[in-house]
C-alpha cells in the first residue's frame, strides 16, 4: 500500500490524532496534552505513532497542509493540531465535535 493509501486507510476511522509515540507513552508534551484532552473527554479514537512510519510523517505533513504534529482528524476531517485542541476543548467545542463524529468518536485507541 502506497503512502497515501495508508493515509486515506487510518483517515476511514471517525476520530484518527496522528502522533508522537502512543497515548500511554506520548514521546512530545504536545501529543501528550492531545492525548490527556482526549481522555478527559472519554472520547475514542484511533491513534497512528508517526515515528513508525517516516514516509507517511512527511506526506501528511504535504497533505493536510499542517507542518507539525500532533494532528487529529474527525471524519477525514483536519480539526487542528495541540494549541487548537486545548482551546476547543476549553470552549467545549471539543466534545461538540466529537459526538458528532461518525459512530460518535465511540472506538477504543489502537495502534493501526
Amino acid at each position: 500500500m502506497d503512502v497515501a493509501e495508508r493515509i486515506k486507510h487510518h483517515l476511514a476511522s471517525p476520530v484518527v490524532l496522528f502522533m508522537k509515540g502512543t497515548p500511554d507513552f506520548p514521546q512530545c508534551g504536545f501529543s501528550a496534552q492531545v492525548a490527556t484532552v482526549l481522555r478527559t473527554v472519554g472520547a475514542k479514537y484511533a491513534y497512528v505513532n508517526i515515528f513508525e512510519d517516516p514516509e507517511l510523517r512527511d506526506e501528511l505533513k504535504r497533505y493536510s497542509n499542517w507542518p507539525t504534529y500532533p494532528q487529529l482528524y474527525v471524519n477525514g476531517e483536519l480539526v487542528g493540531g495541540c494549541d487548537i485542541i486545548v482551546e476547543m476543548y476549553r470552549s467545549g467545542e471539543l466534545a461538540k465535535v466529537l459526538h458528532g463524529a461518525e459512530g460518535g468518536g465511540q472506538r477504543a485507541a489502537s495502534g493501526e
